[in-house]
């Protein structure tokens, strides 16, 4: 990877991890430098499972887990935006009559900022299993739509699955298309990322290479190129919060499109530039780090680590992915690993994030002295 003046120190990290069993395998992509003049390189190490794991390449398929938030989610709001099919302010009671008296005002900002006032996760895969596939989506949304609010909306930020799903419903309900269909036709085929981005609907996995993430005790098996989450999975593998899967060069290329949306540049994608911008700037929610389907950095502690700008904007998995995004440094580090295999009881991406980040920053020439 020429794009970094030494790899030594981030070659050892990764080596570190793997031995201290942080993760099997880890593939690093990163960009930097202003559009026509980029440079961009993917790093991996490591294999697809602890035992007799295949080697993680660049054409391995990583579950990104909450990545489909702003990759997917977030993207298909913003390209729905654009044509004017759907708009911040829009309440639920627009798109689902059925909403409470609780819940009707909620609108569309509230749910991207993860400020609606829902719960962070419920486990709806227990009842949910028991149910004919074709009812379960009208069956969880109802679920959702009656449960009690957590918190008064607005008033702080709880990061929330359930905000998620009810955004894929409601990308699903406005376009008329499945959320897998509607994300090739508007987001990968554009960028040419068709085959190396993708949802895996249930029985339609895609041939590959996939790094194996949890044991999970509930379907009783190692999980590879199926939804680590179980709400995704129970819904077919396709949802608003989880079920996209990817390579490191797919994933980063997708992100380097944010970042170049973000600073006014055209791009394959039909999403406004103007949009764009907005939806990656802080909102005024109490206590809260977060943007429009994206974060940001935190005043201390951060997992983008020390050298990236107060105005950088990222995302983080559940599975061990993440990515961040710097326009200020011209700066993108996407992180795919799969810290849940074989269980997902382990916290050591959390101290590895951060020292990770730094190495990039320190290998771009791009830390602060």
């Amino acid at each position: 990877m020429n794009i970094l003046h030494d790899i030594k120190e981030i070659e050892k990290i990764c080596r570190e991890a793997i031995t201290a069993g942080v993760f099997p395998g880890v593939g690093i992509g990163v960009a930097a430098g202003e559009k026509g003049v980029r440079k961009r390189g993917v790093i991996t190490r490591g294999t697809t499972r602890y035992k007799e794991g295949a080697a993680i390449t660049g054409q391995t398929f990583f579950d990104l887990a909450s990545l489909t938030k702003p990759l997917a989610t977030t993207l298909l709001v913003l390209s729905l935006l654009r044509d004017g099919l759907v708009g911040l302010e829009q309440p639920l009671a627009r798109f689902f009559k059925e909403a409470p008296a609780d819940k009707r005002d909620i609108s569309l900002r509230d749910l991207l900022s993860h400020s609606s006032g829902l719960t962070a996760h419920q486990p709806y895969y227990l009842e949910l299993g028991n149910i004919p596939q074709p009812e379960r989506i009208a069956a969880l949304r109802h679920r959702i739509l009656t449960a009690p609010l957590q918190y008064r909306t607005g008033t702080r930020a709880v990061y929330s699955d359930l905000g998620f799903l009810l955004l894929g419903m409601v990308v699903e309900q406005v376009s008329g298309q499945g959320l897998d269909e509607l994300f090739q036709e508007r987001i990968t085929r554009p960028m040419g990322l068709s085959e190396t981005l993708f949802f895996n609907r249930a029985g339609t996995a895609r041939p590959g290479t996939y790094a194996a993430t949890e044991f999970c005790p509930w379907r009783g098996r190692v999980l590879a190129g199926e939804a680590s989450d179980e709400n995704c999975f129970v819904l077919g593998g396709v949802a608003g919060h989880a079920g996209l899967f990817g390579t490191t060069g797919a994933a980063l290329t997708l992100v380097e499109a944010i970042h170049d949306l973000w600073l006014g540049e055209a791009t394959p994608l039909a999403i406004d530039p103007a949009d764009m911008q907005r939806f990656l700037t802080r909102q005024p929610v109490p206590g809260s780090t977060w943007a429009l389907g994206f974060d940001t950095p935190s005043a201390s502690g951060s997992t983008s680590g020390r050298f990236f700008s107060p105005h950088s904007a990222g995302h983080l998995g559940f599975t061990g992915t993440s990515f961040w995004i710097d326009p200020a440094q011209h700066a993108v580090v996407v992180l795919l690993t799969n810290r849940v295999h074989p269980s997902r009881e382990n916290p050591g991406i959390r101290a590895f994030r951060p020292q990770l980040h730094d190495a990039v920053m320190r290998g771009l020439g791009l830390a602060a002295q």
